[in-house]
């Protein structure tokens, strides 16, 4: 596994694909950068960051014959490989709010943005962007709904050692996934998965507000949820929200 250690750049899984398209890239590769300075999220949502204080990377990774209509069980595997690293790491309270953002009680810990190069229906390569909040402390800045292992555990970490874990849990849940163990992986996801069969107020992206609970995943990635006269409804990312 090469890793290749930046001072600063915008965005590590843009500066990754630029290598990608530019030169071969081995598998496993892997940009991390000590200051991201325009980090994306999901739907080109910004992430923020401070300086050295929390892992931004990205992973180059070519699944071996991985069609797009098993695009879900590539996000469950990145997931869960944040979600066991926090795990290992003591962190209480973990969960993985769909599609792959990971959860600390009701506040985000980490984000994760997945971007496929396609040739046909087949995934070519994936660059694997994580921003995990590890040593920045955000308790004052309810605004940001955002925490920290450190926050959590009230001590420093060292961010090698929590990149080191991630990226054996990264390299052997894609193992799993290229092994097609496609439902241990769902499964494994499905119980972790934020809020799962509790009541909970929604948010569709036209502000309509309605009752229901998430009670899974369907076969093209959507979330499921099932309404209070018991019909189920799939969104899309950004489709829904809780409100």
């Amino acid at each position: 596994m090469k890793i290749i250690k930046l001072d600063a750049i915008d965005s590590t899984n843009s500066f990754l694909k630029k290598m990608a398209e530019d030169s071969l890239v081995e598998n496993f590769t892997v940009v991390w950068a000590k200051n991201q300075t325009a980090g994306r999220g999901q739907m080109k949502t910004q992430w923020v960051t401070q300086e050295g204080k929390n892992l931004t990377f990205s992973v180059f990774v070519q699944p071996k014959a991985l069609n797009i209509t098993h695009q879900k069980f590539l996000n469950f595997s990145v997931a869960l490989s944040v979600y066991e690293t926090l795990l290992d790491f003591d962190i209480p309270k973990i969960s993985i709010k769909w599609p792959n953002d990971i959860m600390a009680g009701s506040r985000k810990i980490c984000g994760i943005l997945i971007e496929n190069a396609l040739k046909g229906v087949v995934i070519q390569s994936s660059v694997i962007g994580i921003g995990l909040n590890i040593n920045q402390h955000f308790l004052n800045e309810d605004a940001f709904k955002a925490t920290s292992m450190s926050d959590i555990l009230n001590k420093e970490f060292d961010l090698s050692e929590v990149l080191d874990v991630l990226l054996k849990k990264l390299e052997k849940n894609i193992n799993d996934l290229e092994k097609h163990e496609y439902s241990t992986l769902e499964d494994r996801y499905l119980e972790v998965l934020y809020k799962k069969n509790v009541p909970s107020m929604f948010k569709t992206d036209q502000n309509v507000l309605f009752m229901g609970k998430i009670i899974g995943v369907s076969r093209e990635g959507q979330l499921q949820i099932e309404l209070n006269d018991e019909t189920i409804q799939e969104f899309g990312i950004k489709e829904v929200s809780f409100a």
